[in-house]
């Protein structure tokens, strides 16, 4: 069964923006759309018995926003399947149990009602840190950069071997038919031993070559076969990994990064360059669960 490409709505225009990401995904990978929107209209209305001939005022509002939603979509792809789901529940609890047979999960930046006005919607942050499966969250706002087709850009972190973040984004460039712009940012400890023999004549020097060092045995690790047919460029910089990412997704379609899980699934450790890159990022920003690289092998 190929799994679909879920997206959250609500009605808000960073949601619409999300459908139409959602549905060009769909539509390049012949995956299919499901439509998914999640509201507390019972705990608001009561529960109605089975005899009751009127909806809930909710409902109904729900049921219209999706048939919309469903349109809308079909209009970007009209070969594409495309089904809906309303579910009466909280939108986070919803989509994380989407996320279990999803290939990702897609929502806006930001939400509709009192959080509207947040850089980063409290449904995106959440589900950001617990979902199963990649989250992509898209600013509810055009770039001022146009995109340039196929481009994705991905951090490489200090830790041996290719993350799950660098293997979702060498996929999603090999399906763009792009490129892949792999960044590796590097700073100087404060105060550091001098046990590395490079570091004697210049740190600095020293540093920027371990990384780039470092930088190669992941790309080499990453694709073995060299099949994928994307062409890799490198980027080794000294300075903050969120400000150097910032600035090279500039004009890029994808921004990846990582969630490290600790302690299960509820236990979730999102670090500040992926808080920075979720509020500021200038496109769109897919979250990367460690699961993924089991799920692709």
């Amino acid at each position: 069964m190929q799994l679909p490409v879920v997206v959250g709505v609500d009605g808000s225009k960073g949601s619409l923006r999300a459908l139409d990401w959602a549905a060009a995904e769909a539509a390049r990978s012949g995956r299919p759309l499901r439509i998914v929107h999640a509201s507390l209209w019972e705990r608001y209305e009561g529960t109605h018995s089975p005899s009751d001939t009127e909806r809930p005022t909710e409902q109904v509002l729900a049921e219209r926003l999706v048939a919309d939603a469903q349109e809308r979509a079909q209009r970007l792809g009209p070969e594409m399947r495309v089904v809906t789901s309303v579910e009466p529940e909280d939108p986070v609890a919803t989509l994380v149990r989407e996320s279990h047979e999803a290939a990702l999960v897609v929502l806006g930046s930001r939400g509709r009602g009192r959080i509207a006005g947040m850089l980063l919607g409290s449904v995106s942050l959440a589900l950001a840190g617990r979902s199963h499966c990649p989250v992509v969250v898209v600013q509810a706002t055009a770039p001022g950069t146009p995109p340039k087709p196929g481009r994705v850009v991905v951090g490489i972190g200090s830790a041996a071997g290719p993350s799950a973040a660098a293997a979702f984004a060498l996929d999603q460039a090999a399906s763009r038919h792009g490129e892949l712009i792999a960044v590796r940012a590097w700073r100087s400890p404060a105060h550091e031993a001098m046990s590395h023999p490079l570091l004697a004549g210049s740190p600095a020097s020293a540093h920027h070559q371990q990384a780039e060092e470092h930088l190669e045995e992941v790309l080499a690790a990453l694709d073995r076969s060299g099949s994928s047919d994307v062409t890799i460029h490198r980027s080794v910089v000294q300075g903050p990994a969120h400000q150097e990412l910032i600035e090279t997704a500039a004009g890029a379609e994808l921004l990846v990064v990582g969630a490290r899980r600790t302690g299960g699934w509820h236990g979730v450790h999102l670090g500040p360059v992926n808080h920075a890159m979720l509020h500021y990022a200038p496109c769109p920003v897919a979250v990367v669960p460690d699961a993924y690289l089991a799920s692709r092998a």
